[in-house]
């Protein structure tokens, strides 16, 4: 393959995720503004809600990374499967998920708290966080496996396909999530 052709094939693989991405930016943007209220009710939701994004694509995106050099490799057969490197790398993915957004969650109550702003309770902001981050991190292992394992069965490189999917997977069901979360807490106190 020349440097044409490779350039033509990525661009080609690439493309149709990007449109879907954009379509995702946009659904998030239109459930973030939806979330304004919430935002009077929970003082720093507003400050957690771009870490949370991006903390979503630093995760699963190295998830995906993974998952493609495996596939690439012959290490991970491109199947739901007992396979110790995908199990590893899930588990891990997993924990980090959680992980990081309790840690957001502390962290944003802790900067605005010693800037002397308003902020919610720390219970609320981190149950928020753990609630959001429970959900996408479920959604994103197994769409991010479903749609590179079935990219790759019909011929994508799935190097093209893990940063559109992340990032869409992630902005799509992150603030979706995180509405959610919003109101199940808003539900419990």
């Amino acid at each position: 393959m020349g440097v044409r052709s490779d350039f033509w094939s990525i661009y080609r693989e690439a493309l149709p995720v990007l449109v879907v991405a954009l379509g995702g930016g946009l659904f998030a943007g239109l459930v973030l503004e939806g979330m304004l209220e919430s935002v009077e009710r929970f003082p720093g939701l507003l400050v957690m809600v771009p870490v949370f994004l991006a903390t979503r694509g630093n995760v699963y995106g190295a998830l995906g990374g993974r998952i493609s050099s495996g596939l690439h490799q012959g290490l991970i057969e491109p199947r739901f499967e007992w396979n110790e490197r995908l199990v590893n790398a899930v588990t891990a993915s997993f924990i980090n998920g959680i992980g990081i957004s309790i840690v957001i969650g502390v962290i944003s109550w802790g900067a605005l708290t010693v800037l002397g702003r308003e902020a919610a309770p720390l219970v609320e902001l981190v149950g928020i966080m753990l609630i959001a981050g429970v959900l996408t991190s479920v959604v994103l292992i197994f769409g991010l496996l479903l749609l590179i394992f079935t990219g790759y069965k019909i011929g994508y490189d799935p190097d093209n396909l893990v940063g559109p999917i992340v990032t869409t997977l992630g902005d799509i069901f992150g603030m979706a999530f995180l509405f959610l979360a919003v109101a199940i807490i808003e539900v419990m106190l």
